[in-house]
């Protein structure tokens, strides 16, 4: 099945062009939510990802009404890889149902992955520079 998720940061904007978009590319159900894409409780997003099983496919306008964040988005479509769902994002041409969009998928969930670990190692380099300086 075809999923869409459609967002807009306030209620003053319009979701029509995204749901358009998603309809013509064979989405059978569309989420839709006004909230920023900043912010973490978004409810029809959790459901949305809730809805979706192996063989699905999430479509999104552009990626970032999916998240702002680039850890967040690839930390979600690493999630995708993993429960053997394919993601398509109409505009960025990201499309993981071929053979080079699940490479490019990969290795973006790659890169997201050595992030982390960057992260983790400088908070810990951070942690014990303070307790070697006594805090």
């Amino acid at each position: 099945m075809k999923i869409g998720y459609a967002r807009v940061s306030t209620q003053d904007q319009n979701l029509d062009m995204q749901i358009d978009a998603l309809k013509a590319a064979g989405c059978e159900r569309i989420y839709t939510e006004k909230k920023s894409g900043k912010r973490d409780d978004r409810p029809e997003l959790q459901q949305c990802l809730n809805a979706l099983r192996t063989g699905d496919t999430l479509v999104v306008y552009k990626l970032d009404r999916l998240g702002r964040s680039t850890f967040k988005l690839l930390e979600l479509t690493a999630g995708f890889d993993r429960e053997g769902i394919d993601f398509v994002s109409i505009v960025d041409g990201i499309d993981t149902t071929t053979p080079v969009g699940r490479f490019f998928f990969r290795t973006m969930a790659s890169i997201a992955e050595l992030e982390r670990d960057i992260i983790v190692e400088r908070t810990q380099a951070g942690l014990k520079a303070a307790r070697a300086r006594g805090r």
